[in-house]
């Protein structure tokens, strides 16, 4: 069998037929072609279907700023722990010794029952032999670890915090010449002057589409809109107290450190709401975490971490006696992109209101849902969520992992959420990332193949899933 080939194509099998795995870069010592002649050369190949291109992605982790401070110092809790072994002590005395650290330490240590507060003091009560994220940072050190070569459960701990560590991902190609390359060509009959090749592929023509994910957004707004929702809207910043206080987020919980929340820098809103909102929200804090609540801290801004800042704001301002309301944006966490979590992403959330609306109506709501994108197996799980009780998971079945997973979580309002907004009647609330529905329907197990820019995977997803 023949065929015409460039002289580059040429050259790419000559070496391919000494040596039968080459990586591009060695491809090009050997022929003496520049990169773009030898990326050309492969893609021609790779589309006669004769050559194989494998690609490997190896993962590297060393150490960030914050990770070659605790590498030095030991973990901010370890930290705190060490300081008050000996004795308790005042919190504005470790304020002034552990600095900057001294909340997400003091967050972990009480998460973990390892200290108690008693009033403006901090008690050992229990100290650990091991904390997660030790192990890892001495696997590490100084040095460029494999992920394979580290403790699956330490790292995932570490991946959480900010600049803790720096991900290097290593990509390697390998091209081979095809089995039915070696056994029907022969190199003489690799090149034939002046032949035409009538059956050779004609060039592909892309035709503009839109994005996989956008309609994937696209097909979750019309469901709900075709359900009887309607669609609203709201800024991107928000107070933090329409996006924590309103929904009876204590000032001092963890999530509205700064290792979870991205603040705008020395901006404060002039009006976060009515005064009569003000002051309920206020009482409703005051009443359940017993504690003085500032309403510096609740004019702070924040680019929302979720789109219910916005529907809790239309229901404290219409207080509608019946609802059916979604909104649908992006929303920002400060997290540690990785193949689950990214720091920006689209989140769907909506609430029902309505005299005679209870956890059946809002289970119902759910499984219409999915059962209209694809989704067929479906249960709850009961679960805590701050602002609704009862509260349940989703999980949904995937097939192709064989396996149960997290999607949306959802609830029933808190009456400390709805009473101090003059919210009388019951509210079901649900949300959830639209990126997590967007890789079950196209197969993906990374979320950041969506924001790649990878053209072949673009051209070749299917529009219709």
């Amino acid at each position: 069998m023949s065929q015409v080939f460039h002289k580059i194509e040429k050259k790419i099998i000559d070496e391919l037929k000494i040596e039968s795995k080459l990586t591009p870069e060695k491809l090009e010592k050997l022929t003496k072609l520049s990169p773009d002649q030898v990326r050309r050369g492969i893609e021609w190949l790779k589309l006669k279907k004769l050559t194989i291109v494998d690609e490997t992605k190896n993962v590297n982790f060393s150490l960030g700023k914050n990770g070659l401070e605790s590498l030095r110092d030991g973990l901010p809790e370890r930290r705190l722990l060490d300081l008050i072994k000996k004795g308790p002590m005042k919190i504005s005395d470790l304020q002034k010794q552990l600095g900057s650290v001294f909340g997400p330490a003091m967050g972990l240590a009480k998460k973990n029952n390892w200290v108690e507060s008693l009033g403006n003091e901090i008690f050992l009560k229990n100290y650990p032999v091991s904390i997660s994220g030790e192990k890892t940072l001495k696997q590490i050190g100084k040095d460029n670890v494999p992920e394979t070569k580290i403790d699956k459960n330490d790292l995932t701990s570490l991946l959480k915090r900010p600049d803790f560590l720096v991900e290097n991902i290593v990509k390697t190609k390998e091209i081979s010449l095809t089995k039915t390359f070696t056994k029907s060509f022969t190199i003489d009959a690799v090149l034939i002057a002046g032949a035409i090749d009538v059956e050779a592929q004609v060039p592909e023509v892309y035709v503009a589409r839109t994005h996989p994910l956008k309609d994937t957004i696209d097909e979750i707004r019309e469901i709900f809109v075709t359900l009887g929702f309607t669609e609203i809207f709201g800024n991107i910043t928000q107070p933090s107290f329409w996006n924590f206080d309103a929904l009876f987020t204590p000032q001092d919980h963890p999530a509205r450190e700064l290792q979870d929340t991205f603040y705008l820098d020395g901006i404060s809103s002039k009006k976060i709401g009515t005064s009569e909102q003000i002051r309920n929200v206020s009482k409703s804090h005051k009443k359940g975490w017993r504690y003085s609540w500032d309403i510096n801290e609740a004019k702070r801004m924040v680019l929302r971490t979720h789109t219910t800042c916005v529907t809790i704001k239309h229901l404290a301002d219409n207080k509608p006696d019946e609802a059916r309301v979604f909104s649908l944006g992006r929303v920002f966490r400060n997290e540690k992109v990785s193949y689950k979590h990214l720091v920006e992403f689209n989140q769907i959330e909506g609430v029902v209101v309505g005299r005679n609306a209870n956890l059946r109506n809002l289970m119902g709501i759910q499984r219409e849902f999915y059962h209209r994108i694809g989704i067929t197996k479906i249960k709850f799980w009961p679960t805590f969520f701050p602002y609704t009780e009862p509260s349940l998971q989703t999980m949904v079945y995937n097939e192709r992992l064989g396996k149960w997973v997290e999607l949306f979580g959802m609830g029933i309002f808190r009456p400390e959420v709805t009473k101090p907004l003059g919210i009388n009647k019951p509210v079901l609330a649900w949300g959830g990332g639209i990126e997590r529905i967007a890789m079950l329907k196209y197969g993906l197990d990374d979320v950041r193949e969506f924001y790649n820019n990878n053209l072949s995977w673009l051209r070749s997803a299917t529009k219709c899933q």
